[in-house]
């Protein structure tokens, strides 16, 4: 009888594997972007360039989705040299002693019509904090080429000065150069592994 229920449990297991199916980022389709306030009147934009993810799931509604992601902080890109130097320096992210933000999920729920909410840890500057982004799944589709892709959109918002990106300096209104909220806005194509 044990070595039968075994024998189940077994088979339960190994099917499982494999009917988890395996998705990779495009970078080409994808953009890892930002924006935080300046001088309290107004916003910079900015992404992360280099960047790479993965999505690991069994159902087809990908609602037991495992998703991991990590960005190269030197590909940090605001369109001003000057600034991007800065924000990898020692004031900011501090590229040199910790190049990678990175994120693992620990859930992927369904909410309904094509909206999902994502829990996960987000590590940056090797502080690791709990987030949580709302996420549109904008469908399935084959491309040209034969490759199945799912495209997703994403949005949370954290504080910087929790995570060590803690720079500032007051206005003469008496306001932050840098607000302190910064708003993640993902959107990535997944290509599924053959």
């Amino acid at each position: 009888m044990k070595n039968a229920i075994n024998l189940v449990l077994f088979l339960v297991l190994s099917f499982s594997i494999q009917a988890q199916t395996t998705w990779k980022v495009d970078p080409s389709h994808s953009k890892l972007g930002f924006s935080v306030s300046h001088l309290t009147i107004s916003e910079v934009d900015g992404e992360f360039t280099k960047f790479d993810g993965t999505l690991k799931s069994s159902k087809e509604d990908f609602s037991d989705a495992q998703i991991s992601f990590s960005a190269d902080v030197s590909s940090i890109n605001t369109g001003n040299t000057s600034r991007d130097q800065h924000l990898n320096a020692e004031d900011f992210f501090y590229a040199e002693k910790h190049p990678k933000i990175t994120f693992e999920s620990t859930s992927f729920k369904k909410k309904g019509n094509g909206k999902y909410e994502l829990k996960g840890k987000l590590t940056m500057r090797g502080v690791t904090k709990d987030v949580t982004f709302e996420v549109k799944h904008g469908g399935v589709i084959k491309d040209a080429y034969g490759n199945t892709r799912a495209g997703f959109s994403a949005k949370a918002t954290v504080n910087r000065i929790q995570y060590g990106v803690a720079w500032n300096a007051k206005t003469e209104h008496g306001g932050w150069t840098v607000g302190e909220e910064v708003e993640l806005n993902i959107k990535v194509e997944f290509i599924q592994q053959k």
